[in-house]
């Protein structure tokens, strides 16, 4: 007997442990779900054995039909799935069926909510599928045998999911693996034949390969030899036509392919003939990945060549804002042997690339057009995503643009619901721009000193609060041939929205203020760039603007964020003339007065941007002072 022959217990990994506990004391109220994430399993074995045989076929060891096998002894309260796919080696044994890979239990745990129902369904999410075995079965054994191994080295798994685990090395001369389940006391509905029947129609019909049970038996003979009937329709769902495929089984072969258990919110099945052949079956899920932001998460679609599965997370056929849309591509110009290698350029995935790209934006936009609460719902998920694309994707920016949502002035809520083509569409007479101000939160822009002219002319202001939106904006410039304008930076021109008389006038108070914006340019010193008479106030005294070309409050942020240098800068400090304060500003002659005065102006207008203050102590003696000598 060679070493590794003997039989020996041993112990979960921690997570491991934590699941299994999980598994068996909570997760019950949905409990059927172990069957469909154990066939899936299967379905993953076979896809894979496929794939490995096309250059190593001699794997399939003279036995090329593939197919999942259910089994139930109602009489042993067992039930059995067999498959006859890659397989499992002792090493692989071990290592995937008592660990799980990177920290999927972790965030698994993290991400339960309490409703057992749903928490129930991210079991597949996570990668932790084969373990709802024990929601059911209070013994699991696994027999497997990996392709290509002699029969003498199988392998015998076998766990009560109480934290520990046997396996032995056994012979199986089949290839493959088959799991046997123990069921539960109470769990007998399981070894039903019917109810196993119903139960893959519901979840595995689209499984692209048989799904088979014996057959039934009429009367009381039973067959010799067992006989086994599919009872699936075992056809790659993608390969049938749009008009035979019911709104049922799209949804089902997307919870398959996804892990997800909520409905998607749109599909786009097409067809490509030509020049190029292939067959794409895009979603456009209901929710966020735990790992949507995370830079190793898993991204990309399915990819077959000609109906046989090369790889999961093919990501060279969507650009990375594009990352939470799932599906299949089925190519018959590719190589059967294709690598990742192969897949990082050349015309024929650059084609692909390109016309995939703009069917998952044109499924986006029907679905905007033709439901637009459902988009609201796809925004609120997937949006901050989406606001990636006009940097990543130059020859699709204007269509990704007119995807994008965001709060404005138009909507007192904060709700992200005003499309540009809506804006444009409000625009008053005469402006030929659009306008927006980012900043920190909501709360902090909607009442912005900023907005104060805006809202005098009855002009809409978007205003931007994610942290995406200034980085967002240096790559978006235009939209419908209208330019976007920060009304924070730089010295704002209204154009034809301001009248001559207007202008005139600002230009004749400018000449006339230049002797008090020289004595605050005096007090302030180096804290400023410029001071000059504003034409974007009516209500408050001061603002701090933008230079035109400095970075804003949330680039700083995001470069100290990401330990950067971030360059110095110096904003523009705005006075209203009209403002009480301001006047008693310019009638004070004690320049002691005059100074803690222009220097509290300077440090309200850096609060109401959003910026901190670099020296709060001086702020607040100041403004004691202040309010002593008034109330005096």
């Amino acid at each position: 007997m060679t070493a590794q022959a003997h039989k020996e217990t041993r112990g979960f990994q921690t997570e491991v442990k934590q699941l299994l506990h999980l598994m068996i004391h909570s997760l019950y109220s949905n409990k059927e779900i172990f069957l469909r994430e154990l066939v899936s399993n299967a379905a993953d074995a076979a896809d894979k054995l496929r794939f490995e045989a096309l250059t190593r076929p001699e794997l399939l060891e003279g036995d090329g039909t593939l197919r999942i096998r259910i089994e139930a002894d109602p009489a042993a309260r067992t039930l059995t799935i067999d498959d006859n796919g890659i397989g499992l080696s002792r090493e692989e044994a071990v290592a995937h069926l008592g660990t799980i890979a990177k920290s999927g239990t972790a965030d698994f745990l993290k991400n339960l909510s309490g409703d057992q129902k749903k928490d129930a369904n991210l079991i597949g999410q996570f990668g932790v599928g084969f373990y709802s075995a024990f929601i059911v079965a209070d013994q699991v054994d696994v027999y497997s045998r990996r392709a290509g191994l002699p029969a003498s080295e199988g392998v015998h798994w076998s766990s009560r999911g109480e934290g520990e685990f046997e396996v032995e090395t056994i012979d199986k001369p089949g290839r493959g693996t088959r799991i046997v389940l123990h069921l539960k006391e109470g769990e007998d509905s399981f070894a039903d034949g019917w109810k196993l029947r119903s139960l893959v129609k519901k979840y595995s019909d689209h499984i692209g390969l048989p799904i088979e049970l014996r057959k039934e038996a009429e009367g009381e003979e039973q067959p010799a030899a067992p006989e086994w009937e599919a009872v699936n329709k075992a056809n790659a769902l993608w390969t049938r036509p749009r008009s035979e495929v019911t709104d049922a089984e799209y949804n089902e072969f997307y919870k398959h392919i996804a892990h997800d258990f909520t409905d998607p919110l749109a599909w786009s099945h097409n067809k490509v003939e030509g020049k190029l052949e292939y067959t794409s079956l895009l979603y456009t899920p209901g929710r966020a990945p735990f790992d949507l932001y995370h830079r190793d998460a898993a991204k990309g679609l399915k990819l077959y060549v000609q109906r046989v599965f090369i790889m999961d997370q093919a990501e060279q056929f969507l650009p990375l804002y594009l990352r939470f849309i799932k599906g299949v591509v089925d190519s018959s110009d590719l190589p059967l042997n294709v690598s990742r290698e192969i897949l990082q350029s050349g015309p024929v995935i650059d084609s692909m690339k390109s016309a995939l790209t703009k069917r998952a934006l044109d499924m986006l936009e029907k679905l905007a057009k033709d439901k637009p609460e459902d988009y609201q719902r796809f925004w609120k998920e997937f949006g901050q995503v989406l606001k990636e694309g006009p940097a990543e994707d130059f020859n699709n920016r204007e269509k990704i643009a007119g995807l994008l949502r965001f709060a404005s002035t138009h909507g007192g809520d904060g709700e992200q619901n005003v499309a540009l083509a809506d804006y444009i569409g409000r625009m008053v007479e005469g402006q030929d721009k659009i306008y927006y101000l980012t900043g920190e939160s909501h709360l902090q822009v909607k009442d912005s000193p900023h907005l104060e002219v805006f809202r005098k002319k009855g002009i809409e202001v978007l205003l931007m609060t994610d942290r995406i939106d200034e980085w967002l904006m240096n790559y978006l410039h235009e939209f419908d041939g209208k330019s976007f304008v920060d009304v924070a930076r730089g010295d704002l021109d209204l154009g034809t929205l301001d009248s001559e008389e207007e202008k005139k006038a600002q230009e004749e108070t400018a000449k006339a203020k230049e002797g008090l914006a020289a004595r605050i340019k005096t007090a302030l010193g180096e804290d400023v760039a410029e001071v000059r008479v504003s034409h974007r106030l009516t209500d408050s005294p001061a603002i701090l603007a933008i230079g035109e070309q400095d970075l804003g409050l949330q680039m700083r942020q995001i470069l100290e964020a990401s330990g950067q240098k971030v360059p110095e800068s110096r904003p523009v400090f705005e006075f209203n003339p009209a403002h009480p304060l301001i006047e008693k500003l310019d009638a004070e002659p004690d320049m002691d007065r005059f100074d803690d005065l222009a220097r509290v102006l300077f440090d309200q207008a850096a609060l109401a941007a959003g910026d901190g203050l670099k020296d709060p102590a001086a702020y607040v003696r100041r403004l004691n002072k202040l309010l002593l000598e008034l109330s005096a």
